[in-house]
């Protein structure tokens, strides 16, 4: 079964330039509408799966603070036994210090990953969200363009003839061009945006990479 997270990476690919030429060929926002009402609902579910996994980073996070603290007070013991020349004290504190420790990274590697899971929850509900407004404008404009030809439609059926093109015909043509120029144009500018993006990501692993190699030089020259 589909994860939350994978059928809202679904949703969020769609090519709302297919489903509005789809709605066009029917005469009919169905398609469409379907859509939106798949994105609301997991929008919902997006939202309270966010909620639990963040609250639960919360929870890890607060439980490895207080193992770490724990560790760190021990390990202070241990050093402060072995001064004192109580070897078997030290060796119980060790004990308990290799125990604590354990238990504080374990719950340090599990509020991290919750943490990073919560971090896409979100990046995906603001995609999402932002599709879903896309979808809702895109709907609205194509309606009152379905229901121009329509009304061009009905207003000459009664005064046309049949044969040739006819003024409701070409009426509606005109129309119907008129929205596929929009849809081409749409789809060219999200190619643009497509490489303005992976321009972005690409500078940014540079830099991120730059970063790293600077720091890990530092390193070597014992520079901060």
């Amino acid at each position: 079964m589909p994860s939350i997270l994978d059928r809202v990476r679904t949703l969020i690919s769609a090519n709302l330039n297919y489903l509005i030429s789809q709605a066009l060929r029917a005469n009919s926002m169905a398609v469409v509408d379907e859509y939106i009402r798949k994105v609301d609902d997991n929008l919902e579910a997006l939202e309270d799966a966010a909620a639990t996994v963040g609250g639960e980073a919360k929870t890890l996070k607060r439980k490895y603070r207080q193992f770490e603290e724990q560790s760190e007070e021990v390990d202070r013991n241990i050093d402060l036994f072995l001064s004192q020349g109580k070897d078997e004290l030290a060796a119980a504190a060790q004990y308990r210090y290799n125990t604590v420790k354990r238990l504080a990274d374990t719950y340090g590697e599990q509020y991290k990953y919750q943490e990073s899971e919560y971090k896409k929850l979100l990046s995906a509900k603001l995609k999402l969200e932002a599709k879903l407004t896309e979808a809702k404008r895109e709907r609205t404009e194509l309606q009152a363009m379905l229901d121009l030809a329509k009304s061009k439609e009905l207003t000459h059926k009664v005064v046309e003839g049949v044969g040739g093109i006819t003024v409701s015909e070409a009426g509606i043509t005109e129309i119907r061009e008129e929205i596929q120029r929009r849809l081409d144009k749409a789809t060219a500018q999200g190619e643009i945006d497509a490489k303005r993006l992976d321009t972005q990501m690409a500078e940014a692993l540079e830099k991120d990479t730059i970063d790293r190699q600077l720091a890990a030089r530092k390193a070597r020259l014992g520079l901060k």
